[in-house]
């Protein structure tokens, strides 16, 4: 098995004309040693400070890129998440200017996790499961670049997809000879919709099969996912849904947020807290989007979680 360290091979942005760190065959199984999303900026002990300080055109490194040999543009790429290994410090931020309701919360903050086997203890607010993900896995785009990390592309990148995960398979596009396969931005947990824009941000070690499938098309990133655990099937008495309804699906869920805000703010969270909160630990769901002309978006949350 090849071991690619991020002190190696470690990158900004998507690509095509960066040389392959290594190159394997179809079959083979890589583990790449991942930065967090910050790149290494912040401490044990960070603070809002240090989120103000950081310098964001070193944020969601990269590690790679690995070129598998003979796939080539047409192919699809099947990469097995086999095994991610978490760290045992995790970092969730609000940074000004970015996030579902930038807006509404220009301050920088900052909540820092304990990761331990099976709980993730969030600041002093809350317990969450562990159940680590990669936020950022992806191929080189034929497009020359360099492209940023943050907007994800038909050949995947920043997804922020939390089935991403152990026992599933990410199949991918490929655009480019060698297909270039790198990842990043590992979680320890998150929210459908990262509402905030950070997740349960950690480091990690991920080892990935990666197979080629010719003949089998793919025009945007598919998942075939894994089993769910047992603790993602609560159906507690304490869960809580919010709503946001119009004739648009991202202020709906703008909506939905600042309900759940709110809601949260009943049960002692401060706006901020609450906000980052919801960024891991709520999730966005489309309700419905054929009774025309209003859609509804809803957020939902398990009140079981809070500290």
């Amino acid at each position: 098995m090849h071991t690619l360290h991020h002190r190696d091979r470690r990158h900004l942005g998507w690509d095509a004309s960066l040389p392959p760190a290594v190159e394997i065959a179809p079959g083979s199984t890589v583990e790449l040693v991942l930065q967090d999303a910050f790149g290494g900026q912040l401490g044990p002990q960070a603070t809002p400070a240090d989120v103000a300080a950081l310098d964001l055109g070193a944020a969601n490194p990269l590690t790679g890129p690995v070129a598998i040999a003979g796939v080539g543009p047409g192919d699809t790429l099947a990469v097995t998440i086999d095994e991610l290994t978490v760290g045992e410090v995790a970092w969730t931020a609000i940074i000004p200017g970015f996030g579902l309701l930038a807006e509404e919360f220009p301050a920088p903050h900052v909540i820092v996790s304990d990761v331990g086997v099976e709980e993730v203890v969030f600041g002093a607010l809350a317990r969450l499961p562990v159940r680590p993900f990669l936020g950022t896995i992806g191929l080189a785009p034929a497009e020359p670049g360099p492209h940023s990390v943050i907007p994800p592309r038909r050949v995947g990148g920043n997804m922020d997809c939390r089935d991403v995960r152990a026992g599933a398979t990410l199949l991918l596009p490929v655009e480019v000879e060698g297909a270039l396969l790198s990842a990043g931005d590992p979680h320890a947990g998150q929210g459908d919709g990262e509402v905030c824009g950070t997740a349960v941000e950690t480091t990690a070690a991920a080892r990935l099969t990666i197979e080629v499938r010719r003949g089998i098309p793919v025009d945007q990133p598919q998942l075939e996912l894994a089993p769910e655990p047992v603790a993602e099937r609560r159906e507690g008495a304490n869960r809580r849904l919010t709503m946001g309804v119009g004739p648009d699906l991202y202020a709906g869920a703008r909506d939905a947020t600042r309900a759940m805000i709110e809601l949260l703010g009943h049960h002692g969270l401060d706006p901020g807290d609450a906000y980052a909160l919801c960024s891991v630990a709520g999730h966005l769901r489309i309700l419905e989007v054929v009774d025309a002309p209003n859609w509804v978006v809803g957020m939902e949350f398990d009140l079981d979680v809070l500290a």
